[in-house]
């Protein structure tokens, strides 16, 4: 889609009504939505952190969303792909400026240039014990991406119609730090596999977006 019509219809997220954990669950493995459903949140005491789902134009004018591609490290989301974020600080003013901090820390977009269209849902992932809260965030021009070495290992470029293309929506088997051979749904993307939470936020950013 060309980012002139995107930016036009963007704006209307204000207004919708989030899909919530009905989006969710479509992206949601089997073994997180009985984790889900057995939870005691008032037991667990989640730390919070701000995540943004940054669409922007190329050098094509077509619309493109940042995702990146996590370092390998003694972590339950090792080499997973995510989207920018990370958890609050204490002189963070609000989720929105977590969000929009670690962005510019890991992919070096200036937070003064991001506009902030929609907050989602938020989404609890109990192998890290995170509550997540992501954002919607557009910036008008094409950016120099710039990885934080300590954290991203790649930045990816994901065509919005790629993201939206039905094609892309599958079934992988993976095994993962604290599962093995587990069937979950995924998106595939710039040829790699995107799924678990990040795959549940990106059910409800896409089906909003299929909204307009």
């Amino acid at each position: 889609m060309e980012f002139k019509d995107f930016k036009n219809r963007i704006s209307k997220l204000k207004k919708m009504p989030l899909p919530g954990e009905n989006a969710h669950r479509k992206l949601a493995p089997m073994m997180r939505i009985k984790e889900l459903e057995e939870l005691e949140m008032e037991q667990l005491n989640p730390q919070e952190a701000g995540v943004m789902a940054l669409f922007y134009p190329d050098l094509q004018q077509k619309t493109r969303m940042v995702l990146i591609l996590r370092r390998t490290y003694k972590g339950v989301h090792s080499n997973q792909v995510g989207f920018p974020g990370g958890r609050v600080e204490p002189e963070d003013r609000n989720m929105e400026h977590t969000a929009l901090r670690e962005t510019e820390e890991e992919v070096g977009v200036p937070q003064n240039s991001v506009e902030v269209i929609a907050k989602l849902s938020r989404l609890y992932i109990p192998p890290s014990n995170f509550w997540v809260y992501p954002f919607i965030g557009v910036l008008d021009h094409t950016p120099e991406l710039i990885p934080q070495e300590s954290e991203v290992e790649e930045i990816m470029e994901v065509l919005l119609s790629d993201f939206l293309d039905d094609d892309n929506l599958v079934n992988e088997t993976l095994s993962t730090s604290y599962a093995t051979e587990i069937e979950v749904p995924a998106y595939k993307l710039n040829n790699k596999i995107v799924w678990g939470a990040t795959g549940m936020m990106l059910a409800e950013v896409r089906e909003m977006l299929l909204r307009i």
